[in-house]
């Protein structure tokens, strides 16, 4: 079983240029039509009381990863180099764009979500280099000396990465709550239709992401579903635990849990087909399939939680 999953290896994704830009294109708007639903003043009480903000960030960026390596080091019989190594880089990116819209729909802090996903991106430059590199190598060191070659130094420029915060998170926050402010009528109009067409575009696309091998993506997706079936339950979940321990109130709960199992899995995507970060010779088939997948799943697995959040009043 273990030498057919190793084959995951072997694959890989074709993704264009163009393809990681009409992907960034649709994350800025999933990012406008979210500010739709928020206010200047919503962002007062974030920072007058910080310690929602400090707890989500430390679930982000510290227990997750810590957690997926506890994950690979806990199933490494069962878990090839490639698809740990995947599940390692998608747990050191920010939480994604669509936690905001997910915090909106489960009656969540949505200022609360969105100043997590400005400070995670911002600190992606960071933290998903080092969190790539610290838990990776640890993978590496005591678990399979085999993946040398998938442990590649994460360079990430940061005139590049300050570019894009400001055209997928800052610059269409601020357009988007300009014109909420200023066009009420229209907002309410156009606010829903905008949630649905940024939900479908961003499916769409992550599964463009996996078409040109699809027959071995479909081969291996009851695989690959369960693996991250249980990365994002734990993610989740652990987001909720320390939002918990820490006594916090039942929205910043919601939103903690919600940006901790949100990835920014865009992003992950881009990495994985910057040759100079991920040369062509480097096997990354389990690590694409995997960072493919979180970004379809977890808008699911998000929906799911955002109706079970809406529904009880306890959680």
């Amino acid at each position: 079983m273990y030498e057919k999953l190793e084959a995951l290896d072997n694959f890989t994704i074709n993704f264009s240029e163009d393809g990681i830009l009409i992907v960034n294109i649709v994350l800025a708007f999933i990012m406008f039509g979210i500010a739709l639903d928020v206010k200047f003043s919503d962002f007062k009480q974030v920072f007058l009381s910080p310690k929602p903000l400090i707890v989500g960030l430390f679930s982000q960026w510290i227990a997750l990863p810590a957690v997926t390596f506890l994950i690979v080091a806990a199933g490494y019989k069962f878990i090839p180099p490639s698809v740990a190594m995947g599940m390692i880089l998608v747990a050191a990116c920010p939480g994604g764009n669509m936690s905001n819209y997910i915090s909106s729909l489960a009656k969540a802090n949505i200022a609360l979500s969105v100043s997590l996903t400005g400070f995670s991106t911002a600190a992606a430059v960071i933290m998903t280099p080092l969190n790539f590199r610290i838990w990776g190598g640890m993978y590496i060191n005591f678990l399979s000396k085999r993946t040398v070659d998938l442990l590649q130094p994460l360079q990430i420029d940061f005139p590049q990465i300050l570019i894009t915060l400001c055209i997928l998170l800052a610059l269409p926050l601020i357009l988007g709550m300009l014109f909420s402010r200023f066009f009420p009528k229209i907002k309410d109009k156009i606010l829903r239709p905008i949630k649905f067409l940024s939900l479908i575009a961003f499916s769409a696309i992550l599964i463009m992401a996996m078409w040109n091998n699809l027959d071995n993506f479909l081969h291996n997706f009851g695989y690959i579903f369960i693996i991250v079936l249980i990365h994002n339950g734990l993610a989740i979940t652990t987001g909720f635990s320390l939002a918990s321990l820490f006594k916090h109130s039942i929205p910043d709960r919601r939103t903690i849990s919600i940006e901790t199992g949100i990835q920014n899995s865009g992003l992950g995507l881009a990495l994985l087909f910057n040759p100079k970060i991920f040369p062509p010779g480097v096997v990354t088939g389990g690590m694409l399939f995997v960072t493919a997948w979180w970004g379809v799943w977890h808008i699911a697995s998000g929906l799911i939680i955002a109706f079970i959040f809406r529904r009880l009043k306890k959680f």
